[in-house]
């Protein structure tokens, strides 16, 4: 099961280190070129702001995951 986490009721240090463990995954793409994290985690709040995409909480893994948000349908939310 999944929980929704809205980045908004976040503390700013705690947004901050949930999106720099985030975009520091193994496997995240950003395509052809590099960013760097400061750049990587802009996108990745611009992203929130914006409302592409959502922070869920995976209650099975104990993680928190970035997902883009026409894919929650995909999800068991609780």
């Amino acid at each position: 099961m999944d929980t929704l986490i809205p980045y908004d009721s976040l503390a700013s240090d705690t947004l901050m280190t949930i999106l720099d463990d985030i975009v520091s995954r193994e496997g995240t793409d950003y395509g052809d070129y590099d960013l760097s994290a400061e750049q990587k985690r802009q996108q990745a709040m611009n992203a929130l702001k914006g409302g592409q995409a959502v922070l869920l909480f995976d209650t099975e893994s104990e993680t928190i995951k970035m997902v883009p948000k026409d894919t929650l349908t995909h999800y068991d939310l609780i």
